[in-house]
């Protein structure tokens, strides 16, 4: 695993952060000392594809990056007649993930495609994975996607949304932060990395709040949902699409 250093030296012009082919190279380190949790978030979500998974149906992978979510349902599934669907817009995310799909056999086929996520048909779908991906589009096209993907899920189907977030109260919020910014210095990362980053990620990445992720969910048609991991200022959340509700709809 190569170590993350994009930010390690002093930079005379910052960059907005991008998922090129220099962060895909060290991705797996980024992620790992970036996101706390980030391995059960992952592992969870094979645990819930494991559970809510349906025959002939598609699984879908919304910013897939390098395919760590799509390989934990993959390991979860053996039917045939189902599908993975893996979807990014980063050519160099997209070439790691089809290499790294290729080393589990399975007899689940996988589709990886490279597109933009809100251009993608979503359809007979038993689980719905966004891990890291709807805090980078525009505020104004999240309402859409989450509908998209409500319609597109089969009675009983599951969203599983994982986000940053941040807290309506200043005190708390700030709070958050900083035991973020503890975590990234407790696994290796200096002062001027911490700063760099925050500053490359403020123009593309906008976390809502978790009551708006909720009011998302419950605006496209979800009855239930909940946040099912958080720590610090990180969240998974999974929202279900009730056999009720389809019936209802």
């Amino acid at each position: 695993m190569q170590k993350d250093s994009i930010y390690a030296e002093p930079l005379a012009q910052i960059q907005d952060f991008c998922f090129d082919a220099t962060v895909a190279e060290v991705f797996p380190d980024m992620i790992q000392r970036s996101v706390p949790g980030y391995q059960t978030i992952i592992q969870t979500i094979g645990k819930l594809t494991a559970k809510y998974q349906q025959d002939n149906s598609n699984y879908y992978d919304l910013g897939c990056s390098l395919g760590a979510a799509s390989l934990a349902m993959r390991r979860q599934l053996s039917d045939s007649q189902s599908k993975i669907v893996a979807i990014d817009n980063s050519p160099a995310m997209v070439e790691r993930c089809q290499r790294h799909l290729q080393s589990f056999r399975s007899e689940v086929p996988v589709e990886v495609l490279m597109a933009d996520i809100r251009d993608v048909d979503i359809n007979n779908a038993a689980v719905v994975v966004s891990n890291f991906t709807l805090q980078f589009l525009p505020k104004q096209h999240r309402d859409e996607l989450v509908q998209r993907i409500y319609q597109g899920l089969k009675p009983g189907g599951i969203f599983i949304l994982s986000e940053k977030f941040v807290q309506n109260d200043a005190q708390t919020h700030e709070l958050l932060i900083d035991l973020h910014h503890d975590f990234k210095r407790a696994n290796g990362y200096s002062e001027l990395e911490i700063s760099q980053k925050r500053t490359a990620l403020e123009n593309v990445m906008r976390p809502d709040t978790i009551e708006e992720h909720q009011q998302r969910f419950s605006n496209a048609g979800f009855g239930s949902s909940t946040v099912w991991f958080q720590c610090f200022n990180f969240c998974s959340m999974v929202a279900i699409k009730t056999q009720a509700e389809a019936a209802y709809a």
